[in-house]
């Protein structure tokens, strides 16, 4: 019965270290998604010279849906729930 015990707490020092990994893995991404995000639907707003390469509505579009997906990945950071129990 102790080694059980034994097992299966070295196995949560374990996936507290994977939780704590993937959760600051998806705040990092979800950061970078939404600047690319927020950087490419106000690209006018940047002043780069870039307005007539990436100003369509496609690329706001994709802008949009990058901005979505970063918080996705702020949310999932914050929630923390990677197992299925």
């Amino acid at each position: 019965m102790a080694l059980e015990e034994f097992e299966r707490d070295e196995q949560r020092e374990r996936n507290k270290g994977y939780v704590r990994m993937k959760s600051i893995m998806d705040y990092g991404m979800g950061i970078l998604w939404l600047g690319m995000g927020i950087f490419i639907a106000f690209i006018e707003k940047f002043d780069t010279g870039l307005e007539a390469r990436f100003g369509d509505p496609f690329m706001k579009g994709f802008g949009v849906i990058c901005i979505i997906y970063g918080l996705f990945r702020v949310y999932r950071g914050y929630k923390k729930n990677y197992f299925r129990e």
